[in-house]
């Protein structure tokens, strides 16, 4: 997909099948690729690495934190890209998406706010911390 052979090799270490569902966080290491559909957050155990894949069949409805993205499916929720994000032509976002280095192909949708947060990493986006850094139209109300 785009140009993810380029920047890394495309690593699976963890797949969720096109007829799975899991309901639940999923905290992963290495590489997740999701056909099936994830109800809850995705992260990684940590931001020196971890890249998720989300192909066209795919959807995630909760919140995603991992360094390397490459969205080809549905997300219902924030996105947060340490490193880099790539939204394929079928990519659909309904939430913001906070990124480092953004590629997006003709054709995807982001339904929210495109956030540029150079040097972004987990402790960064922590609630607390995120929606302090944001112009003040952006913050949620308490």
């Amino acid at each position: 997909m785009l140009g993810l052979k380029k920047h890394q090799s495309a690593r699976v270490d963890t797949l969720v099948g096109q007829n799975t569902e899991v309901f639940g966080d999923v905290i992963f290491s290495g590489g997740l690729h999701v056909d099936g559909k994830i109800v809850g957050n995705v992260r990684t155990r940590d931001e020196s690495g971890g890249t998720l894949t989300l192909s066209e069949h795919g959807r995630i409805e909760g919140d995603v934190k991992v360094s390397h993205i490459v969205l080809n499916g549905e997300v219902r929720g924030d996105v947060y890209a340490y490193e880099r994000i790539e939204l394929a032509p079928q990519a659909r976002i309904q939430g913001n998406v906070y990124y480092n280095l953004l590629e997006m192909a003709m054709g995807a949708e982001v339904n929210g706010s495109l956030v540029h947060k150079a040097g972004l990493t987990q402790d960064a986006v922590s609630e607390n911390n995120i929606e302090n850094n944001l112009p003040t139209e952006m913050q949620t109300a308490e």
